[in-house]
């Protein structure tokens, strides 16, 4: 039988849109088991409390286990290359944090390309670092305290405890023209050390600093975000004293490249309703941090933007893992 021409073009169009269809009606069902949502640092840090905040709160919306998985080691390269080369379904997710932007640049040889093998699905939140001093120097303000340095150049040491607080007080070296000394602490050493004044100066998370600083230990110059930050309303911001300075620790999730863009936009506009959530900001804050809503592109903006700002620093201080 001869299909009339008008019969015959309806029926094309409509088998040629099937694929459209059944690829949105699957993700419109994404996802139908549980997803594993990896991240790099371990149980107890930062990012695992923030994946597991997130994590909580997509299971909510979608009706399925966001399983937190912790692939510590390498500086978050382990996480990274495992979602790298998992299936590009949607069912594993990366926990993607500021340091996998410093990554980029600072390790030659990786067993992934993070820009190109991580597609960006949404960012999550920002925190500040602490600039923070030992009580016994004698500088109440950054610009007190970049006098101070000047006037003892090399004689101030710099404490660092992971690969952020380093490129925080590099990039402020930098800017400030200053010759401080730096001395890396493995982990949670370094509070200790800053407590006893082996060094005294150092740009620590918020969150681990914030009690010392209130109780006196140790005295808080400025935050390093471009604002203040609520939870240390009276503090400056850095910026306010060295116009462009800014260091922070974002997050964000990510996913295998290929991961089918229904996938991704369903999942942003998910994690974007948890951020407009009033007890999910709450939660957020009492960790130090804001939100950070966004769309797939915004989020792949701040992190070329921010592989491109930390490069330029461990280019120039010629920065080695």
């Amino acid at each position: 039988m001869k299909l009339p021409r008008r019969t015959f073009l309806h029926l094309a169009a409509g088998a040629a849109a099937l694929p459209a269809i059944s690829r949105f009606a699957w993700a419109q069902a994404y996802p139908t088991r549980p997803v594993r949502l990896i991240e790099g640092f371990g149980a107890g840090s930062a990012p695992d409390v923030l994946a597991r905040l997130i994590g909580q709160s997509l299971s909510e919306q979608l009706g399925q286990s966001f399983v937190v998985e912790n692939r510590s080691g390498a500086n978050s390269n382990i996480a990274t290359d495992a979602v790298a080369r998992a299936s590009p379904d949607g069912y594993t997710l990366l926990l993607i944090t500021s340091t996998n932007a410093i990554n980029t640049t600072l390790y030659d040889k990786l067993s992934f390309d993070f820009i190109r093998d991580i597609v960006p699905i949404a960012s999550i939140a920002r925190v500040p670092l602490v600039m923070e001093v030992h009580p016994s120097v004698p500088a109440r303000t950054v610009a007190e305290f970049i006098a101070y340095a000047k006037a003892n150049a090399g004689k101030v040491n710099m404490a660092s405890a992971g690969t952020l607080t380093q490129m925080a007080g590099e990039m402020f070296k930098m800017m400030a023209g200053l010759d401080l000394f730096h001395v890396p602490y493995r982990g949670a050493q370094v509070f200790p050390a800053l407590l006893a004044g082996e060094a005294q100066v150092y740009f620590g998370p918020l969150l681990s600093s914030i009690g010392y600083v209130r109780a006196g230990n140790l005295r808080a110059l400025a935050v390093t975000t471009t604002t203040r930050s609520p939870v240390l309303p009276d503090i400056p911001a850095l910026s306010e004293t060295l116009p462009g300075y800014e260091a922070s620790s974002w997050y964000g999730i990510g996913a295998p490249k290929n991961t089918p863009a229904e996938i991704i936009k369903r999942l942003n506009t998910q994690v974007n309703a948890s951020l407009a959530d009033a007890n999910f900001q709450a939660r957020l804050a009492n960790l130090g941090a804001t939100v950070l809503p966004g769309s797939p592109a915004d989020f792949a903006k701040l992190i070329a933007d921010e592989t491109m700002k930390w490069g330029k620093v461990i280019l120039a201080a010629n920065i080695k893992p």
